[in-house]
């Protein structure tokens, strides 16, 4: 192939195909426990997460629920992945073995926020979200019917692989993936201004997007690090519908969603999706939640 402008601008579009085409066949999971909130600056400010707003009886003047400040904010980080084709197999004709490495760009784009997502799920054991304790902890400050501050956990020890249980219901769900700039693929093909073509004769081509991810209502999630059975599951799925706001309002929890890497695939099946248990009584918690095996946690 001659290499000039028109065979360059004729290769990149094929690339940029293949590259779309498997970023859009691509099946993510990010979605299942992240909500996907649009960003126009450098950082977005979610002080609003320290109010869950109800609805009252209208008796006199509107009640203002303001919004509490918690300064927590999810700061945007650039994120990119580049590749380089030799000049000589563009010379050779010898195209079509990059063909699969730009649909594996395209997958590899499209899978970045699950791996984003699913890390922080692992440490939100030990990142703080909006209220300045970790996501998962056991001394969430809540005010009581009597306005005094209690202690509330949505977090149960344990040394074994953690599962999480989730309500994923509401619009914002546990977890917030941020999106500043869409993935975009890009190339830098031109010997006069790329010093990457000129010294090493390979043409470059990437893939470059703006974002990040963030921590949402804790209430929304229980973390457990303690066996997979029946007795822990029932625990914390009553930890979650008896949640309350402050100042004793219920909050309408309902668990809708387990995830749990691939090593708790069986216990899983004992304790939700098999209809007897192993002493083959009925087993009343029977597909009462969805269960997601997560490669991303294994």
């Amino acid at each position: 192939m001659l290499i000039n402008a028109a065979n360059l601008q004729s290769l990149y579009v094929g690339f940029r195909r293949n590259f779309q085409g498997a970023f859009d066949a691509a099946q993510t999971a990010y979605g299942r426990i992240a909500t996907e909130i649009p960003s126009t600056t450098r950082q977005n400010e979610y002080g609003w997460l320290g109010n869950f707003p109800n609805m009252r009886e209208w008796i006199g003047p509107r009640h203002v629920q303001s919004i509490k400040d918690h300064g927590y904010a999810i700061k945007n980080k650039p994120f990119e992945i580049t590749v380089g084709v030799d000049r000589d197999d563009i010379e050779d004709d010898n195209i079509g073995i990059y063909k699969p490495m730009m649909e594996e760009l395209g997958r590899s784009t499209a899978a970045h926020p699950d791996q984003l997502v699913f890390s922080l799920v692992k440490s939100a054991f030990e990142t703080k979200c909006y209220d300045g304790q970790n996501f998962f902890d056991t001394d969430h400050k809540v005010l009581d019917e009597d306005g005094k501050e209690t202690s509330v956990s949505n977090m149960t020890a344990g040394a074994g692989p953690a599962w999480y249980l989730l309500d994923t219901s509401r619009p914002l769900k546990p977890f917030i993936f941020q999106k500043r700039r869409a993935p975009e693929f890009v190339a830098k093909t031109d010997p006069k201004t790329s010093d990457r073509v000129f010294e090493q004769k390979e043409f470059i081509y990437g893939v470059d997007y703006r974002g990040n991810v963030g921590l949402g209502f804790w209430q929304m999630a229980h973390g457990s690090k303690a066996d997979l059975s029946t007795a822990n599951f029932d625990a914390a799925y009553d930890a979650m519908t008896t949640l309350k706001t402050d100042h004793g309002r219920p909050l309408g929890i309902k668990p809708t969603l387990l995830v749990i890497p691939p090593s708790l695939r069986t216990a899983a099946d004992e304790v939700i999706k098999n209809a007897k248990r192993t002493d083959f009584t009925d087993n009343t918690n029977k597909d009462i939640v969805e269960v997601f095996i997560c490669p991303w946690l294994a």
